[in-house]
């Protein structure tokens, strides 16, 4: 089972998450992740298509997919410090799995079938908002 969640650069707060068989690549869900005001966008290699990209080309747009090398070639300085940025950028999609692995012991599954897994994670990842912005609701 994968879960499949659209972050806030922001604020790191999820919203959007979708889940799926593990059989099932990411960018498949890809549509589903994006609510329409995305300025930017930062993902893996494997979200790359033309389509993709000139939706993100207009002013005031970032195209954050990692950069390439070309074949048997090193990457260009430039690129590579683009790819920098961009991990950091990437890393805060990561902080929602660090919170409900380690502050609320998910591990695995503990169902059997998706809907029940599904109901889980959604739990999961609300409450995990809420540990996220917990200081600024208490201010």
């Amino acid at each position: 089972m994968k879960a499949h969640i659209g972050v806030d650069a922001e604020s790191g707060v999820i919203h959007s998450l979708d889940t799926s068989t593990a059989r099932l690549h990411d960018s498949q869900v890809w549509d589903a992740l994006l609510h329409g005001n995305e300025t930017s966008v930062c993902a893996d290699k494997g979200y790359v298509s033309a389509e993709r990209a000139a939706a993100f080309s207009g002013p005031g747009q970032f195209w954050g997919v990692m950069r390439k090398a070309p074949t048997g070639e090193n990457l260009h300085p430039f690129k590579e410090s683009t790819n920098c940025i961009i991990a950091k950028v990437r890393a805060r999609v990561e902080h929602p799995f660090r919170v409900i692995k380690y502050q609320f012991g998910h591990v695995k599954t503990r169902y059997c079938g998706l809907a029940k897994n599904r109901a889980q994670l959604f739990t999961l990842f609300a409450l995990g908002n809420l540990f996220l912005v917990r200081r600024k609701l208490m201010a």
